[in-house]
């Protein structure tokens, strides 16, 4: 991987080694809440929220699929074997997807999976439902519910993660 100016380098003070990573927050494939909807009404983007079905049921963006990266289990969350499964059965590798969760961990980790499985057109939403906090507590990226964007809750039907998994 070589360096850019997309990239920071992280040192770690423990063993004081360097590696290289990019810098999510100049990178293009990561979008704002406002900016998704936009893509959602004017390019036909699909929101896809990764957050698990609770989490989902107490609310998200309007018209959003739900397929967890993670479950919810005794020792936190646990990884969906499932989620690649049931993302290749319901959207096309081209389909033009948006990735969300809480705060943008877990979009970001759908978002490299889906890559890694050929999946060509998926943005991360920067700040996911909640939205991203800093070091200190302090917001420093807005959250779609924070964005006073559409939402909703519940299980739609035909968007609900039981419903995409048995179909």
């Amino acid at each position: 991987m070589s360096t850019s100016a997309a990239q920071i380098v992280h040192v770690h003070l423990c063993g004081a080694s360097i590696l290289p990573s990019v810098d999510r927050m100049s990178d293009p494939s990561r979008i704002g809440p406002a900016e998704a909807h936009e893509k959602m009404k004017s390019e036909s983007f699909t929101y896809v929220d990764v957050r698990t079905e609770a989490e989902f049921e107490a609310g998200h963006p309007e018209g959003a699929f739900n397929v967890p990266i993670s479950h919810a289990g005794p020792a936190g969350l646990e990884p969906n074997a499932d989620f690649l499964a049931v993302m290749e059965k319901t959207f096309a590798k081209d389909a033009a997807l948006i990735v969300g969760c809480k705060a943008g961990g877990r979009s970001a980790k759908a978002q490299e999976v889906l890559g890694a499985a050929g999946f060509t057109r998926v943005l991360d939403q920067e700040g996911g439902w909640d939205g991203k906090k800093g070091t200190f507590g302090e917001q420093v990226a807005p959250g779609w519910a924070r964005a006073s964007l559409p939402t909703e809750t519940g299980q739609p039907a035909a968007r609900a993660y039981g419903m995409l998994k048995r179909s």
